[in-house]
């Protein structure tokens, strides 16, 4: 996930959700939250408990988040974000709890008398690479649910249209052919490819460098018949350490009516 993609996301999550922009350019942004954003994602519970306790005049965060530090000329103090990074992953979390499935509508000139609009179903997925490092990766995939064609980089795609919640008048929904659940399925089976496809030598790596710390703790505990119970507990976390694994996470998804 670049820059300009983590940039573009953070605008999108806090316009979405009523914050203020004081700052807004293509390496970073400051924003003014909502009570309830401040509430959600600032971890000040006891200041907002003495506030509404004492019935005091509320003063939500204001918060700087740098995206691209390379290009900052000017002294900007905040948060730098990227794909991985825990506050990302915070609006992330934020953005599944808050309703990880939407339903949008491109906007058509008026002019038009009676707009088709197609069925879409767009899926954001985290893919996850876990074992002494992490590589973590965004996949955004759409599927037409009339006809099964599959785009990728459907967000992008969608940030060129003019879409909203609201459905244009007189618009006509075409049904959907292809349910969403086996949409869905479809997508999951390209991200399944995808990685499967994709170069796993971090595994192989990461398994070489397990048997190597295995082979040095045993030699610590060469001779010892009966071995102490920190032994088990050290290998146990090599394993944990060096074993490699695979995570796909839905972040959100929604069913786009296209032109």
């Amino acid at each position: 996930m670049y820059p300009q993609q983590v940039q573009h996301y953070l605008r999108t999550f806090f316009s979405e959700n009523n914050c203020q922009f004081m700052n807004d350019t293509d390496h970073y942004l400051t924003v003014q939250l909502t009570i309830d954003m401040d509430k959600r994602i600032m971890n000040r519970p006891y200041y907002w408990q003495y506030v509404e306790s004492v019935g005091g005049v509320p003063s939500p965060s204001q918060l700087t988040l740098i995206t691209d530090q390379t290009k900052l000329n000017e002294n900007i103090k905040g948060e730098l974000v990227h794909f991985g990074s825990p506050r990302l992953n915070q609006l992330f979390q934020a953005t599944h709890e808050m309703g990880a499935f939407i339903q949008m509508f491109e906007q058509v000139e008026e002019t038009i008398n009676r707009p088709i609009l197609t069925p879409w179903l767009g899926v954001n997925y985290k893919v996850s690479y876990y074992s002494n490092q992490t590589k973590e990766m965004l996949h955004s995939l759409g599927i037409n649910l009339m006809n099964g064609n599959i785009i990728t980089d459907f967000h992008a795609s969608l940030n060129e249209m003019n879409i909203a919640s609201t459905m244009p008048l007189n618009a006509f929904l075409l049904p959907y052919v292809i349910k969403p659940i086996r949409g869905l399925e479809r997508l999951d089976g390209i991200v399944e490819k995808v990685i499967q496809q994709d170069d796993h030598s971090w595994a192989d790596q990461a398994k070489k460098r397990w048997q190597r710390d295995i082979r040095v703790l045993e030699f610590f505990y060469e001779g010892v018949e009966e071995r102490p119970e920190c032994y088990e507990m050290e290998k146990t976390a090599l394993q944990q350490q060096y074993e490699a694994r695979i995570k796909i996470e839905i972040i959100n998804g929604g069913l786009f009516y296209l032109k």
